[in-house]
């Protein structure tokens, strides 16, 4: 049965794809976006896909200058298509391992990577992805069983500016307008006047119970939804409002005499057990049962595969992929070569599995992927933090570039793009964010050892990479009763939450808590909880009162709340780094 947004597209009849002007538009924003993620990465552990951004900014930049010069090509649907894949390929490259095993590795080894070798290893994992993607765009794009939600998403967007070109325009307004405002507010925090941080009393300032003036958390609480917003406050009560303080009064966690302001450094040592375990544990029983559930095989009416001819390119490709990661892992973490090449056949299972529950669900398994990786390199090589955290990083972000480019190809599909074409504008859009994507972090990022995991740069996804690898060193026994114990409680509600969420049917499922918000939660500052539930709360309540209004912008809102003061704060911090230099 067609598709109704593609029937409703232009005709596909378009020659002008990959142009100069598509992939330089593609390029800017990526350099402009991929800051926004690397930044929400390490503040909360999500990030944000910034395929409808480019979309929108790009569709307005170039059909306004067509308009006012009243000559030219007009902006046409496969250079959006380009636009947009450029960018979010740039964006997406957190994927490789910036905000979460790159980290780890350093705090748990104390070795930093410099910043040339950092950008070809993040390079190199999202290369093997992309020629993953390509190996297995013919059989998944061909099974109707995989919708890939997300790619369709994008399309439906290709398809509202196309045909409804005011309806663009009034998307770009919300968007700058939100931008601006969030942008703005972070530069007064940053150069003008520190916005005092607030909590109803020094008690509850302790146990990190504080509004932050962040828009950018707000902006996340429109995008997750209800669901997720209250179980982030559940979760914040639960963790900071009764777990720390009976810690704290039973001396399981020991603080400084007369203590004040946020302790949040001391407590997340204890928290993030328990809620590492819940995310994990939850995370790996709800892939394992949707691996169940995804078609198999296509339908037996759904016609003819297409034709699948033999090119030496792609093969030389994957190749050059296989060569440079495995090089690399041996000459940057002395990582022994045959357990290198053991992590290849290991990156593409796990990629082929991410890109089947993707096109099933639209949700990418990237931390299960990752945390599934590093529990079989801990039965394989126990006891080394390099092997379990850098080979398992091969397939995380062979995952995530594999994910990303699938969601692409879908779009494509549906708009008669050149698949080697959209190929291409990946590879360009993972070398810039390789580059401004490690640029970025080591200016946020600085001294990882004394920077990450405080109250100002959280860094979730560091501390579930860095508590597995540690546990999987050294063992429970090198851990407390206390935290074993609560590891063991938080593993069991993990599974059960997982599995209920899978096997329940939608309408019953939607009234459980949220398993990785409610584990994110224990490693959240209670302050970043409730700005997000608060910003989901918000829109919900909006969305009840003006249901119209929410569906056209409530996205485009939230998203450059994000980007606004995400982009302010990577500003800040280069501002701060030439005033040191």
């Amino acid at each position: 049965m067609p598709n109704p947004a593609l029937s409703a597209l232009p005709s596909p009849r378009v020659q002008r794809e990959l142009s100069a002007r598509a992939v330089l538009t593609g390029a800017v924003l990526g350099i402009l976006l991929t800051p926004s993620n690397v930044y929400a990465g390490l503040k909360i552990g999500w990030s944000f896909n910034m395929s409808i951004i480019a979309l929108l900014i790009g569709f307005g930049v170039w059909q306004g200058l067509a308009r006012n010069r009243n000559s030219g090509p007009a902006w046409s649907l496969h250079e959006s298509n380009i636009n947009q894949t450029v960018a979010s390929a740039a964006a997406s490259i957190i994927s490789g391992g910036l905000v979460a095993p790159i980290p780890a590795y350093t705090l748990l080894t104390g070795n930093q990577l410099d910043p040339l070798p950092m950008m070809a290893w993040v390079f190199s994992v999202s290369f093997l992805g992309i020629w993953i993607a390509w190996y297995l765009r013919p059989t998944l794009l061909n099974d109707h069983g995989l919708t890939f939600p997300e790619g369709m998403a994008t399309l439906e967007t290709l398809q509202h500016i196309y045909n409804h070109g005011q309806e663009a325009v009034a998307r770009i307004k919300v968007l700058s307008v939100a931008a601006l405002l969030s942008g703005g507010l972070k530069w007064v925090d940053e150069f003008v006047w520190a916005i005092p941080r607030w909590a109803p009393t020094p008690a509850l300032e302790r146990l990190t119970f504080t509004l932050d003036p962040s828009l950018l958390l707000i902006g996340f609480g429109g995008i997750i939804g209800i669901r997720v917003g209250l179980t982030l406050l559940l979760g914040a009560a639960l963790a900071w409002g009764g777990l720390a303080p009976f810690l704290i009064d039973h001396a399981l966690v020991v603080l400084a005499p007369n203590a004040s302001g946020p302790q949040f450094a001391k407590l997340v040592e204890w928290l993030l057990w328990p809620g590492v375990s819940l995310i994990v544990c939850a995370t790996l029983t709800s892939l394992a049962v949707r691996l169940f559930q995804v078609p198999k095989r296509m339908p037996a009416d759904q016609g003819p595969r297409a034709k699948v001819r033999f090119s030496p390119m792609p093969a030389l490709g994957m190749l050059l992929a296989v060569a440079l990661v495995v090089f690399l892992q041996a000459q940057l973490f002395d990582i022994d070569l045959w357990m290198a090449l053991l992590s290849i056949p290991l990156a593409i299972c796990l990629a082929v599995v991410a890109a089947r529950v993707v096109g099933a669900t639209g949700i990418a398994p990237i931390g299960a992927i990752g945390k599934l990786s590093q529990l079989s390199f801990g039965l394989i090589a126990p006891g080394q933090v390099g092997i379990n955290l850098m080979s398992a990083n091969t397939a995380g972000g062979a995952a995530g570039q594999s994910t990303d480019l699938m969601n692409d190809f879908k779009v494509g599909l549906a708009i008669g793009a050149t698949p080697h074409k959209q190929l291409i504008a990946q590879c360009i859009g993972i070398s810039i964010g390789s580059v401004v994507g490690v640029l970025v972090y080591l200016a946020l990022i600085p001294d990882p050892q004394t920077m990450l995991l405080t109250e100002q740069w959280p860094a979730p996804a560091v501390a579930t990479w860095k508590a597995v690898a540690q546990t999987l060193t050294h063992g429970l026994a090198s851990l407390s009763t206390e935290v074993r114990w609560a590891i063991v409680i938080g593993s069991v509600c993990g599974v059960l939450l997982g599995a209920l969420d899978s096997l329940l049917p939608q309408r019953a499922a939607r009234w459980l808590p949220s398993t990785a918000a409610l584990g994110l939660a224990f490693v959240l500052p209670a302050s970043t909880s409730v700005m997000m539930g608060l910003g989901a709360v918000l829109t919900w309540l909006v969305s009840c009162r003006w249901p119209s209004i929410t569906e056209r912008f409530a996205i485009t809102a939230a998203a450059d709340l994000i980007a606004g003061e995400s982009i302010t704060g990577v500003g800040a911090s280069f501002w701060e780094m030439l005033r040191n230099v």
